[in-house]
């Protein structure tokens, strides 16, 4: 697994790491650090079950009976929230919060996260992070669940560094990626985000609107650059729904939900911001159910729950749990 070479070749263990000023962390504790309620409600077609203190939904296949293969399987029409990604916002290169603080450091030169003002010292400044995506299905390695075949099967794993991709730094070479945000730039898309954030802020975002992050301004460009840095939980989140949507456009994360997810995922290079959810994991573990919940869609304010979580220097990095919308076909 990649984690194993990295601790196996990194210059420094991870004690030492997570004693430095610049780069600290903490795995996730499953017990005390991950809100278990995101994964509400649970479906069977269309109805809703043991949804505890309201959860967000989004729509489920209608019906109750599927059938999936060649030689068709009929089986049960299954919906929940299922926490398999876990990404992060760092400042320090190669700084793995989520392993605990691990500084990597192979010697590869990588932009430094900042933070800065602009020219015309109006007040207002932007800022850069790098970005960790892992692969982190929780309910499948604890075995909290057993033998329920919608689990993705796996362990936790890093899958991307942010500092190895040349896109992630340069606006220019991320219109390889995207070069759709030529379209998105200019004042009407721009005032479109703001439906967006009301849409996202009361439920889910607006999935026409694909090119906005609901509060936290626009999706593009994707990478690590944000013009305008009003906290560092809003520019965290921000800098989950980017890296995301970057996988999704690399194929590299894939759709689960839908009539189409129901017999495996399938491709989606537009990601469908309606189906994720993210709970902060670090600094500090959003785990208090405000209006009895404490997983956030991806778009939504972070006025209400953001506040107080981030503190100077081992506060300032941030990772998140991602809930995936998952739907399935448990076969008899």
């Amino acid at each position: 697994m990649l984690i194993a070479m990295i601790i196996a070749f990194a210059p420094m263990d991870a004690a030492r790491a997570a004693g430095a000023g610049t780069c600290t962390g903490q795995f996730p504790n499953p017990i005390t650090d991950i809100c278990w309620s995101c994964i509400l409600p649970i479906s069977i077609g269309s109805v809703r079950l043991g949804n505890l203190g309201d959860q967000e939904d989004i729509d489920n296949p209608s019906s109750p009976l599927c059938s999936c293969g060649t030689n068709p399987t009929i089986g049960l029409t299954v919906g929940f929230w299922e926490p398999a990604r876990h990404v992060e916002a760092v400042r320090k290169p190669f700084c793995l919060v989520s392993l605990g603080g691990l500084d990597l450091n192979p010697g590869l030169p990588s932009p430094e996260g900042a933070r800065y003002t602009h020219a015309e010292g109006d007040g207002d400044g932007g800022a850069f992070y790098q970005a960790h995506f892992y692969v982190n299905p929780v309910l499948f390695y604890l075995e909290a669940v057993a033998d329920f075949p919608c689990l993705e099967r796996g362990s936790f794993d890093l899958a991307y560094l942010t500092e190895v991709d040349p896109l992630w730094g340069d606006d220019e070479l991320t219109l390889i990626l995207n070069p759709d945000a030529v379209l998105f730039a200019n004042p009407a898309s721009v005032a479109a985000c703001a439906a967006d954030c009301v849409a996202a802020s009361a439920g889910f975002g607006i999935p026409e609107l694909f090119w906005c992050a609901g509060c936290q301004g626009g999706l593009y460009p994707m990478n690590g650059h944000v013009p305008y840095h009003l906290g560092g939980v809003r520019t965290a989140v921000l800098m989950a729904q980017r890296l995301t949507a970057k996988m999704h456009r690399e194929l590299v994360a894939w759709g689960w939900h839908g009539q189409r997810g129901l017999c495996g995922p399938y491709f989606e290079p537009v990601m469908d911001k309606r189906a994720y959810k993210t709970q902060l994991t670090y600094p500090i573990p959003n785990t208090t159910k405000e209006a009895g919940r404490c997983c956030q869609p991806f778009g939504r304010t972070t006025v209400l729950w953001g506040a107080g979580k981030e503190y100077p220097v081992r506060g300032e990095d941030f990772a998140f749990m991602l809930f995936r919308k998952r739907n399935c076909c448990v076969g008899y």
